[in-house]
């Protein structure tokens, strides 16, 4: 997210933010000391929305800023598509095609009901201060800048969930359904032909590296590639991580039972590396390649020591 500007009227700002929502430029409203900071979500948006946001303030009264009603209505839909996302989730079969012969084991039903309550509770990563508890480290904002505590104080007190809760934060109902479709099939296949308790081993361990090494970016460059800042979330790094591993197994160990197709393997890589570019905007890469490596070495070793069920 980047702050545009600041409005000092909160009627005002909610009207300004409601018509940047309408006009598909997502955004945020927060309260500044006696101000309000207008943020807009994807970079892509930052110049026009300045521009609107420069015409607002010339006349905040004109008629095309007037859109509260079809702003409510979207928003509507939006619930009723969230509402209905949710229902398929908790049917199970019915998110998406089955696994091959991998029904949804109860480990993968789990975290893909516990990513849905969180994007409902968060209303998709838009009322953060909802789910804060759940990011690596407390964040806020002071001016157009995020701020936080260096260190992960949180964690260091005690807060040790924060080292893998950021996998269940979503921003956006295609975030949240591109990874739990992805998670609905690798997981499954992990917890079906290994266990449960092998899948909660490598999510813990994927989620916890893949986190930290997305806070521990500080090179400015990797950093605006990255994301850097302590809010992101999301369940992709877990996605490549028991990618990197069903890959391994499969090809490191074929009586073990793991498959994937060689364009799954290559459509998941090239979406890695165009990430990484910054045309797709902000992305939690470093999350992402972490994920991937930590989870090829645990599927290597498997294989080498030919680990299956337990």
């Amino acid at each position: 997210m980047r702050n545009i500007g600041y409005l000092e009227n909160e009627n005002e700002a909610r009207r300004f933010g409601d018509f940047l929502y309408v006009n598909g430029m997502p955004n945020n409203i927060e309260p500044d000391q006696k101000q309000w900071a207008i943020w807009v979500h994807d970079d892509d948006h930052l110049e026009n929305a300045r521009g609107w946001l420069e015409k607002f303030r010339g006349n905040p009264g004109a008629s095309q800023f007037s859109v509260a009603d079809k702003a409510a209505e979207r928003r509507q839909q939006e619930e009723k598509e969230l509402a209905g996302f949710q229902k398929k989730m908790q049917k199970g079969r019915q998110v998406v095609r089955r696994a091959g012969f991998y029904g949804m084991g109860p480990l993968t039903t789990a975290l893909i009901a516990i990513s849905v309550v969180v994007a409902v509770v968060s209303g998709l990563g838009r009322h953060t201060d909802k789910i804060m508890s759940l990011f690596i480290t407390n964040w806020g904002i002071d001016g157009p800048m995020l701020v936080w505590a260096k260190g992960l104080p949180e964690i260091r007190h005690g807060e040790i969930w924060r080292l893998f809760t950021p996998m269940f934060i979503h921003f956006g109902l295609m975030h949240i359904l591109f990874n739990m479709l992805w998670l609905r099939d690798l997981g499954s296949m992990v917890e079906a032909r290994e266990s449960s308790l092998r899948l909660l081993i490598l999510v813990l361990l994927i989620a916890a590296v893949s986190n930290l090494a997305q806070y521990s970016i500080s090179v400015p460059f990797w950093r605006a590639l990255s994301g850097g800042a302590p809010n992101f979330g999301g369940m992709s790094g877990v996605v490549y991580g028991l990618l990197g591993y069903i890959w391994m197994r499969a090809k490191f160990d074929p009586f073990s039972g793991f498959f994937l197709h060689k364009s799954t393997v290559t459509m998941m890589l090239i979406w890695l590396v165009a990430c990484f570019t910054g045309f797709l905007g902000p992305v939690a890469n470093m999350a992402h390649l972490f994920g991937l490596l930590v989870g090829m070495g645990a599927g290597f070793l498997a294989s080498r020591f030919r680990f299956h069920k337990f």
